[in-house]
């Protein structure tokens, strides 16, 4: 795998959006590939993509058939990513919650180990003018994976890098979910994979693009997946390893 590196992000009605944070990366000089996704918006992101392709020789634009889950679109880039090899894959989203200029410590985080997750809980007042109801619900969903799934991390944010050299790229095959469990189902499997992960203090403003796509339903369908993954894992604790002991019974 050669040592290369991949920004990827996911879209979907984002065309005020993706040209404008397709500039600011580029503007880093982080000299990286830029990978946009889009599951076939109907406000037409791709075409605002496509018409900045002369300007940036490594923009890189893919469009999916519809609309099919932001679980989905991360697992569809992690395995483009290895298939086109790169070494460093970057994952963040397109509404500028994510600075892109934190992307270079992100990258630099990935020098001693596998995988550098944004941290929305380092640092005091890292969610500065997020509103009650919000808040709320991000503090909910972190207490829930780090007491039910005991994960250490902020396990439901999209902004990380992965160093995928450093990870089997059978372990995303574990990952079953498409939707916004993706983002801790699949935290939850590298951990217990003993894959080496470091969180990277970051600042989530409140939202100043477009609105948020994570619905009251979708937040509540996955308070109940972290539910559902802790009772598989404990009912069969080696399902989520990538290579389980072939004559442990717990493993079928």
């Amino acid at each position: 795998m050669s040592n290369r590196t991949l920004i990827f992000i996911p879209t979907y009605d984002e065309r005020e959006n993706a040209p404008v944070m397709c500039r600011e990366i580029f503007q880093l000089n982080l000299n990286a590939d830029v990978l946009f996704m889009d599951d076939s918006s109907p406000d037409r992101t791709v075409e605002a993509l496509r018409a900045l392709q002369s300007d940036y020789p490594r923009l890189l634009v893919q469009c999916r058939a519809s609309k099919l889950g932001i679980g989905s679109a991360h697992l569809d880039g992690i395995q483009w990513a290895y298939e086109n090899g790169y070494q460093t894959l970057v994952t963040l989203d397109c509404d500028f919650t994510h600075a892109p200029s934190d992307i270079s410590a992100m990258i630099a985080a990935t020098g001693s180990v596998a995988v550098s997750v944004g941290s929305r809980w380092l640092r005091k007042e890292s969610l500065p003018g997020w509103n009650i109801f919000r808040r709320s619900m991000t503090i909910f969903g972190h207490v829930l994976t780090r007491c039910v799934l005991g994960l250490p991390y902020d396990a439901s944010g999209a902004f990380r890098a992965y160093r995928l050299d450093r990870i089997p790229r059978e372990m995303f095959s574990l990952v079953s979910s498409k939707g916004y469990p993706f983002f801790f189902e699949s935290l939850f499997i590298l951990h217990k994979n003993q894959i080496s992960i470091r969180e990277v203090p970051i600042i989530l403003p409140a939202r100043t693009y477009g609105n948020s796509k994570m619905t009251t339903l979708a937040a509540i369908r996955s308070a109940c997946f972290v539910f559902e993954l802790a009772f598989r894992n404990l009912v069969r604790p080696k399902r989520y390893l990538l290579s389980p002991d072939p004559g442990d019974s717990s493993a079928e």
